[in-house]
């Protein structure tokens, strides 16, 4: 079904081809998943697929993919509509019409199909995805997680032989993820559909796949096997997989449910031990002794490098940065927050979780002062973060779900210096404020290693924009740091450089708020999970409490290792180190 002979395909400007001779045979009926690291060339493959590369993204395209039969070097986009259906990573900047169910018939509409036809397909399509409350909604209104599921289902509606998906369940919350990657399941069992998708939560998807193709990036061959033989050796995998690899599990389980199964050892070895203490505020710190003046700050260290605590004042926030109280917000008629309290002291890590629609952003867009409360009230710093002006930046700071949004420059280097030159206009004192650019290019080059400078940041991967723009709202050492979904296009060795640097920001009294569907990034990173639902807070506590008392939003280690409280992989790594008897 589709078969890439020797391909390579090489960047106007890039010193080397982000694909190099891959040569692969995808059958019909297979999901086929795409794994490697940020940057390796993922997107670049499956836009491939269906002729956006070369055709509309550039560069220079050498071998020969084909798709039912079609040369996509022949066929440009608009001639395998009918049989490639692709979702990108944004699906906002793909929807072109306002309501969800004429975005769902506007491909069969492009395509000329008869309109019971187009009726009754948009019915099953409602039905599969769980979409049929939202038919008459606006598109705007949806939370990042429906709007990726009416994009899913707009290119479903037409029927395609092959389905391509780039990050389908990024912006997915655990139950509507598998509630998807379900129904491709069916697709590809029951209708022959051939899937095609690059993920980096592998841990949602790599038990539904049927062959796994690694790019390792840099002009390396790829690698096609099964999951389990390509992720034995693979340096990207699962926490589930790292489990496996550490006890030596033969084979090599690809579901918390094959892993539970061989557990029993384990378990045994780990009876009567117990996790580290979380290290951070929410181990029993949060109040004592850390106070905060705002204006008061204490000296960063540089990029890569510790800096001391912030100034400890005697403000009568007790140590806190953030604190919201009885707050109410929402947009027109939607009501998204209904009295939340929220406190965020100094030097503690914090995940917001919840279901899609939960109110997570809304939090997020209020604290910033994007929103203004409809009752209640938000202070960061000491003040409103609303109103004639705005809080600067050195007191919050925002990465948005869309990264791009704060990236303007023509180059990875511009956009660097920038923060620099940003940093000294805004007073920072002396080295400091020297030190803006330098401190980005740090913080960039540890999240995204290896990016040329010269690269506009267009060009750039998901994870890729967002390594930039988080080392550009980190040369400001905003107090408060704000995350929307910050693991989004990235691989788990950039999360693992991701959780380095939130903790080197909370160790010197940065307040972190994530607001995140990834619970492995709230086990290995958070000291505390709020939960969101419908508006209101339902949990706020330890990290280990809420998320082991919580089906949806456990980690696979917390599922796998239950009733023992263990929460990843590097936990259980240093308990069995202790024994002296190594894993």
């Amino acid at each position: 079904m589709i078969e890439f002979d020797r391909v390579s395909v090489t960047y106007h400007r890039a010193t080397e081809p982000v694909l190099s001779g891959v040569t692969l045979a995808i059958p019909e009926g297979e999901l086929c998943l795409v794994i490697g690291r940020t940057g390796a060339g993922k997107s670049t493959l499956l836009r491939a697929v269906n002729g956006l590369v070369p055709h509309f993204t550039g560069g220079t395209l050498a071998g020969r993919v084909r798709v039912a039969g079609r040369d996509t070097r022949d066929h440009p986009p608009r001639e395998l509509a009918d049989v490639v259906g692709v979702v990108g990573q944004d699906p906002e900047s793909g929807f072109v019409t306002d309501v969800v169910e004429d975005e769902l018939a506007y491909t069969m509409e492009s395509l000329g199909l008869p309109a019971d036809v187009m009726r009754r397909r948009v019915e099953d399509t409602l039905d599969l995805l769980g979409l049929a409350e939202l038919r008459a909604r606006p598109l705007a209104t949806l939370s990042a997680g429906q709007q990726q599921r009416v994009a899913i289902g707009s290119v479903l509606t037409a029927h395609p032989r092959v389905l391509v998906l780039d990050e389908p369940t990024s912006a997915l919350d655990p139950p509507a993820a598998e509630e998807v990657l379900a129904a491709l399941q069916r697709l590809v069992h029951d209708l022959g559909l051939t899937v095609l998708l690059a993920e980096h939560r592998l841990e949602r998807v790599v038990q539904y796949a049927d062959r796994v193709v690694y790019l390792p990036g840099a002009g390396r061959p790829v690698e096609v096997g099964t999951p389990a033989a390509v992720l034995r050796t693979a340096p990207v995998y699962p926490p589930v997989v790292g489990l496996g690899r550490l006890a030596g599990w033969d084979p090599l389980p690809l579901s918390v449910r094959d892993a539970r199964r061989v557990a029993g050892p384990l378990r045994d070895r780990l009876a009567g031990r117990q996790p580290p203490a979380a290290d951070g505020p929410a181990a029993g710190s949060r109040t004592a002794g850390r106070g905060w003046t705002p204006g008061t700050r204490g000296t960063r260290g540089t990029a890569g490098g510790s800096g001391t605590a912030r100034t400890s004042g005697t403000s009568g926030t007790s140590g806190n940065i953030a604190e919201v109280r009885g707050l109410v917000a929402g947009y027109g008629e939607l009501v998204a927050l209904r009295r939340v309290d929220l406190t965020l002291p100094q030097g503690e890590i914090v995940a917001l979780m919840g279901r899609n629609g939960a109110g997570k952003s809304t939090l997020l867009a209020c604290l910033v002062g994007l929103l203004r409360p409809r009752a209640g009230s938000v202070a960061v710093a000491g003040r409103a973060p609303y109103g004639r002006r705005r809080l600067p930046l050195r007191d919050v700071g925002l990465v948005p779900r869309q990264p791009g949004d704060l990236l303007y420059a023509e180059s990875v280097a511009a956009e660097l210096a920038g923060a620099g030159s940003s940093a000294r206009a805004r007073g920072a004192a002396g080295a400091r404020g020297a030190a803006g650019a330098e401190a980005a290019a740090g913080h960039f080059a540890a999240l995204a290693p290896g990016v040329p400078p010269e690269t506009h940041p267009r060009d750039l991967s998901e994870g890729q924009r967002l390594a930039l723009a988080l080392a550009v709202v980190l040369a400001a050492d905003p107090a408060l740091l704000l995350l929307d979904e910050p693991t989004r296009g990235l691989d788990y060795t950039a999360k693992r450089r991701l959780v380095g640097v939130l903790r080197e920001r909370a160790a010197t009294g940065t307040a972190i708020l994530l607001a995140t569907h990834d619970v492995e990034l709230a086990a290995e990173a958070a000291h505390r999970v709020v939960v969101l639902a419908e508006g209101e807070v339902v949990a706020d506590g330890p990290s280990r409490d809420v998320v082991t008392h919580s089906p949806a939003f456990a980690p696979q280690v917390a599922k796998i290792l239950a009733p023992q409280p263990w929460l990843t992989v590097s936990d259980v790594e240093r308990a069995l180190g202790r024994d002296g008897g190594g894993p």
